[in-house]
Order: structure tokens, then C-alpha cells, then sequence
């Protein structure tokens, strides 16, 4: 009889702690990243923005929503950048708690074409995502609290990893001259960056959706000609053809391929990963 007592109270324990497993929906690869070092194997994450994907064209599919339905926690970046939004929150009703990491996140905006617009990207600064991953651990914490140990435990751990991280950052970094750190993009997704290292000139706005105007082109393209900018950076998911024009006109090469709206499929498949890439390309191509 104390035999199969003991093996029901397993049996109970066992089917008490499946159910407790944290289901995370994320709908962008830095909160992904971030989930998956805060959660480890206790927690089954769902990525619905996938590396390589544009995040500003993502639309949800059907099973995107019954995916997000069924998580107990939904991470995003915020800041706008998940324009779908409000029609996807009015499609699961309260079926699930929707997690705004960037809304805890400081604010930056910026000027285009005479209206304010901000810079949802901020995970460009290596601070910031120290800050988010506190975000997701407190989330974490409060949704599985008999797990709090271990999401105490691996926030440390990933927080320590970004902190060295962002040493080596500064060391790459202070191999350029001061008058060397200006950087012409794709479109406007490095303000974060900028802020704390360099000059960012960009040839969209905050949306890889943005054209931008024949008049913002030549006032770029004299821009580069006056600052001297050495090189002209393009995309993983922008089309570099402006970019060729511009680097015609202006003399100016380009300095290869950047990662900013999110993590990539091989290259940068992570978060230290696409910033070592960053970092090595613009350094490289500045000096």
C-alpha cells in the first residue's frame, strides 16, 4: 500500500509539473533570445518572428493567433514595432498577457521629414538589453514563481555575458578616431548605437517600409561628400541598390552587410553574434 501511495504522489508530482511549464510566445528574435537564456529548459518558447524575417512586414497568420492563445506570456518589443498589434491583442481577448518589453525601455526620437517618429531598435545599445532581460526575468518569476531560482540564476548568467560584451564593444569601437565614427545605413535603425558611440546618417526612416525622397538622397549624398564618410553599410533585409547609386556619386564604398532589425538565420543567429558582426564590419570599413 506505501508502494503505490508513493508511486501516485510521483505520478501527481509528475503531471503538476508538466502543467506548470511557461508557454512564450515571442514576436520578435531579441525578446526570443532573451526568453530562451532567462528560461532555459523550463520554459517552451514559440517563435513567431523568425530570424531573417522583416519584422515591420510581419503579419500573423490564423495559426500565429491560436499560437498566441494558447501562451500563458507574450513577449514583443514594443515601441511600435509590432504595427499589427492591437488587431492581434483584439483577436486572443484576454486568452493571453501581453508582455511590452520596450515599453520599459528609455525613449529616443528622432526628425523625419518634420514629424517626431521613434526609434523602436533599442536593443542597439548593449544596456538596454541588460535592462529588457530584468524585464523578462520579473515576468518569468511572477507567471512560475517555483521556479524563480533558476530564472534568477540564468538572468545573471546572461547579463554577465552582455556586460562583456559590451567591454568589447568599447575596445572595437575606440579604434576609431572620433571624426571616423560616422555611419550611413539603410534606414534609421541605429540610433541607440549612435547615441552612445558615433554619428548615424540613414537613408530610410525608422521602417524599412519608408522610401525616402529624391531630395533626401541628395542632401545625403552631399552629406557624405562634405563629412567624408569612408563607407556606406547596407542590410540583411534592405535591397542595396540606392546604396550603389549613392557610393557612385559620392565615391564612397560600401562597407558590407549590417544586422539591425533583428537576429539572422546563420549569420548573427545570435545576439553577441550580430553585434561582434556589427561592430567588426563598421570598424573594418571606417578605418
Amino acid at each position: 500500500m506505501e508502494t503505490v501511495i508513493r508511486l501516485l504522489l510521483v505520478t501527481l508530482a509528475w503531471v503538476v509539473s508538466a502543467r506548470a511549464e511557461l508557454k512564450v510566445a515571442s514576436l520578435s528574435t531579441i525578446t526570443t533570445e532573451i526568453a530562451e537564456n532567462v528560461g532555459g529548459p523550463v520554459v517552451r518558447i514559440t517563435r513567431l518572428v523568425k530570424p531573417g524575417m522583416d519584422p515591420h512586414d510581419f503579419q500573423p497568420s490564423p495559426r500565429d493567433v491560436r499560437e498566441v492563445e494558447d501562451a500563458d506570456l507574450v513577449l514583443l518589443s514594443g515601441k511600435g514595432m509590432e504595427g499589427y498589434l492591437t488587431k492581434l491583442e483584439d483577436a486572443v481577448g484576454n486568452k493571453a498577457k501581453f508582455v511590452d518589453v520596450g515599453a520599459e525601455m528609455p525613449t529616443l526620437t528622432l526628425e523625419e521629414d518634420g514629424r517626431v517618429v521613434e526609434d523602436p531598435h533599442w536593443w542597439h545599445s548593449i544596456a538596454n538589453m541588460k535592462s529588457a532581460t530584468s524585464v523578462v526575468r520579473r515576468q518569468f518569476v511572477e507567471a512560475d514563481p517555483p521556479n524563480k531560482a533558476l530564472y534568477m540564476k540564468n538572468a545573471a548568467a546572461y547579463q554577465a555575458k552582455l556586460t562583456d560584451l559590451e567591454k568589447w564593444v568599447r575596445q572595437q569601437v575606440a579604434e576609431l578616431a572620433r571624426d571616423q565614427r560616422k555611419l550611413v545605413t539603410s534606414h534609421d535603425a541605429l540610433q541607440y548605437f549612435a547615441q552612445e558611440y558615433g554619428k548615424i546618417y540613414a537613408i530610410e526612416g525608422v521602417s524599412t517600409e519608408d522610401q525616402p525622397s529624391s531630395k533626401k538622397v541628395t542632401d545625403l549624398i552631399n552629406t557624405i561628400r562634405t563629412q567624408r564618410v569612408k563607407a556606406v553599410f547596407f542590410e540583411s533585409i534592405a535591397n542595396p541598390k540606392v546604396i550603389t547609386e549613392i557610393t557612385r556619386e559620392t565615391g564612397a564604398k560600401i562597407g558590407g552587410e549590417l544586422f539591425v532589425d533583428g537576429l539572422g538565420e546563420k549569420e548573427a543567429s545570435t545576439y553577441s553574434d550580430m553585434i561582434r558582426h556589427n561592430i567588426q564590419t563598421i570598424v573594418k570599413n571606417l578605418k
